[in-house]
């Protein structure tokens, strides 16, 4: 019974994810594989693989958070060099 009941929330986890935004989708995948993490070391050492899975998908869920808002500002920088670059070919046509 918890084979069926473990399919069909990951069967369902995985087509809701279709219309997320990329913060929602790291978020979750962070969330995800920190709660499989945290579940799997916690068995291992003999704790409470709930609370690990918990654990686990805060922490995972926070680092996706990060890891999003890292990449947007990664991708802020990059169109801001790019923007300049193609401002400095404008201005440098017009004089030539």
């Amino acid at each position: 019974m918890k084979k069926i009941i473990t399919v069909a929330v990951v069967s369902l986890a995985i087509t809701a994810c279709s219309n997320m935004s990329n913060t929602e989708q790291r978020t979750l995948s962070g969330a995800s594989i920190g709660a499989a993490a945290g579940a799997v070391g916690t068995a291992i050492f003999h704790g409470n693989p709930l609370w690990g899975a918990v654990g686990g998908a805060a922490v995972g869920a926070a680092s996706g958070y990060v890891y999003d808002a890292y990449k947007k500002e990664q991708a802020a920088e990059y169109n801001s060099g790019y923007k300049a670059g193609k401002n400095s070919q404008k201005s440098q046509s017009t004089t030539n």
